[in-house]
């Protein structure tokens, strides 16, 4: 069971870091498509709003986090790296960090190796939908823009 010592040392000086720099913060007016998702346990929500290429590809992106320091991270490395992936890449790095987390797999694979900051979260099972929430915003606004453009 986890003691308070190890929260407090959860909260590391780098997840606290990517929390207080999340890329691509606030809406984007002309999206194609945007997602809220929220956890029923803690409150946390993020919406995800993206624009596609022709490709596919996520062309434009924001999103509005309000979640724990932990989803925020989460959120920021997301960030960092989704604008020209596909949908496929995206959930390929959802479920290695959920796997990472659960199962306490590996790393997950580039561009996505920053979400090994969040591996001692794998001690703490209330915040795991929460370190998910963005992806699975990301993943639910992609799928819509993308029926949108194929219908």
């Amino acid at each position: 069971m986890s003691d308070d010592s190890d929260l407090i040392k959860l909260y590391s000086s780098q997840i606290l870091a990517l929390a207080a720099d999340i890329p691509h913060a606030g809406t984007l007016e002309d999206a194609e498509a945007s997602a809220r998702k929220r956890s029923p346990l803690c409150g946390s929500t993020v919406t995800a709003y993206v624009k596609t290429d022709g490709a596919g590809r996520v062309a434009e992106f924001a999103q509005n986090v309000r979640a724990c320091a932990l989803g925020q991270a989460s959120s920021a490395v997301l960030g960092r790296h989704v604008v020209g992936l596909d949908r496929d890449t995206i959930a390929a790095g959802r479920a290695a960090l959920e796997a990472m987390l659960k199962e306490d797999g590996p790393t997950p694979p580039a561009p996505f190796e920053g979400l090994e900051v969040l591996r001692p979260a794998r001690d703490f099972r209330n915040r795991h939908a929460s370190i998910l929430l963005a992806w699975d915003a990301v993943l639910e606004a992609l799928d819509a823009a993308l029926a949108s453009k194929a219908g």
